[in-house]
């Protein structure tokens, strides 16, 4: 009997605190945790013993958010946090975002590849174009154009993965007895020289258990899905519902095939969060809670609910702890120009307040289920069945408990429903993720 096809779930670790910028203020949370990086371990013990398939950390080198009343978006170094959870854990794989535009390509291919090696096969590189003018500032620099920056991602990646396949897979011979270490004609120079970047290697590190690091990617547009058919075995995507998920998981498919590749070797991960309860009140009030901390936001996130159901909202001109009239609600429509208007209009439609329209996280960058295990675990199972996604990069509202909840209430479920595997398939990224071993640049595997 052929086995039933399972989701797959990433961890994103954020800052530390979760996916809210107010939860260090949460009672129980460590508002220290930004430095603390004893509680990525924990996260990703806890993560391990959900048999997560990895856990991953976005990053942009810059601040880009008022650090008054929130956290940072990143942590302090996604390498240097990932190493410390490497060494406290066997199986889960260890994901992150290091920039093509504004990293030399022998640096990245360096500390990917040694992490991966002292992983024993465990890494992924999320590779990302930077966009923002305030991270190009802090390397002297200006943005190129979005053409330019993809110019360039495609030369940094062809570049480390011909580094990552300088040593040949034989090459390590440590022969004791002999007195040779390793043979150098097996350990090669690349030699390549593109518009933007060059690298002479070799790069003097072994392959790992899995070969080379995993390549994720996490662009849009039709250069995003270039550079995902052309190279990811990973792609983290931020859909907002099942049609327009289902979509651009078909045009990664797609986008795979017209390079060669077979489609089922990459997988899309749906950006997803979470706020669990006893019940769906109890989830709602940890995300009400939440907004409480930043009563200044709240005047900006009515008026863009406005905006999304076509009705002038305002805190002057709405009680926002009552539903809106049966005469705003005739005029009301969802903005086909936002995805998330739907979801919106109709909560609106339910009688909720419109505090609670926003604490259900309508305008929030992922769709966010508040409410029971149960529940969080139906709008998996409905996506993942859909087609919508091959699995979920899931982010607790609140790190210190949202982890724990969604390891010991949420898994337990979707495994019950033979959504999710019990156990880890292997020993690397790939294995656990249902991707090829590779070593080299793709289509030049002979090192």
């Amino acid at each position: 009997m052929k086995k039933r096809k399972q989701m797959q779930l990433a961890l994103q670790m954020v800052s530390g605190y979760g996916a809210e910028f107010s939860a260090w203020r949460m009672p129980g949370t460590d508002p220290a945790a930004y430095t603390n990086t004893d509680s990525y371990v924990e996260r990703a013990k806890l993560a391990e013993k959900g048999k997560f398939q990895m856990i991953f950390i976005a990053d942009t080198p810059g601040l880009y958010n008022d650090l008054g009343p929130q956290t940072p978006m990143f942590p302090m170094d996604p390498m240097l946090a990932l190493m410390a959870v490497a060494r406290e854990t066997k199986h889960i794989g260890l994901v992150a975002t290091l920039s093509t535009t504004f990293n030399y390509p022998y640096n990245i291919a360096r500390q990917f590849k040694a992490l991966d090696v002292i992983s024993h096969g465990r890494v992924g590189w999320n590779a990302v174009t930077t966009s923002n003018p305030a991270a190009a500032a802090n390397f002297g620099a200006q943005i190129a154009s979005r053409k330019e920056r993809y110019n360039m991602a495609h030369e940094s990646i062809q570049i480390v993965q011909a580094l990552w396949g300088s040593w040949g897979q034989d090459a390590w011979t440590l022969d004791v007895e002999g007195g040779k270490f390793a043979d150098m004609d097996k350990i090669q120079p690349i030699n390549l020289q593109g518009q933007y970047y060059a690298s002479r290697g070799p790069l003097p590190i072994p392959p790992s258990e899995q070969g080379q690091p995993v390549i994720f990617q996490a662009g849009g547009g039709e250069l995003g899905l270039e550079l995902a058919g052309r190279y990811a075995s990973g792609v983290y995507a931020n859909p907002y519902d099942i049609e327009s998920a289902r979509e651009h998981r078909q045009a990664v498919r797609q986008s795979a095939a017209r390079f060669g590749r077979n489609p089922d070797d990459i997988k899309m991960y749906a950006g997803f969060m979470f706020s669990i309860g006893s019940t769906e009140e109890e989830g709602l009030e940890r995300r009400r809670q939440l907004m409480s901390f930043n009563p200044e936001e709240i005047p900006g996130r009515v008026s863009y609910l406005g905006s999304m159901v076509g009705l002038p909202l305002s805190v002057h001109s709405v009680d926002i702890d009552q539903p809106l009239s049966a005469d705003m609600l005739k005029k009301a429509y969802a903005n086909p120009m936002d995805p998330r208007s739907d979801r919106a209009l109709d909560l609106l439609k339910q009688g909720l307040s419109i505090r609670d329209v926003l604490a259900h996280g309508v305008i929030n960058y992922h769709p966010v289920v508040a409410g029971t295990p149960v529940q969080v675990a139906d709008f998996l199972e409905e996506w993942f069945l859909a087609g919508a996604c091959d699995g979920f990069s899931v982010v607790p509202d609140i790190a210190y408990d949202g982890v724990a909840d969604f390891v010991e209430l949420v898994v337990p479920i979707l495994q019950d429903r033979g959504l999710f595997h019990k156990e880890y398939e292997g020993k690397t990224l790939r294995e656990n993720m249902g991707v090829p071993y590779q070593y080299g640049r793709l289509n030049d595997n002979s090192n």
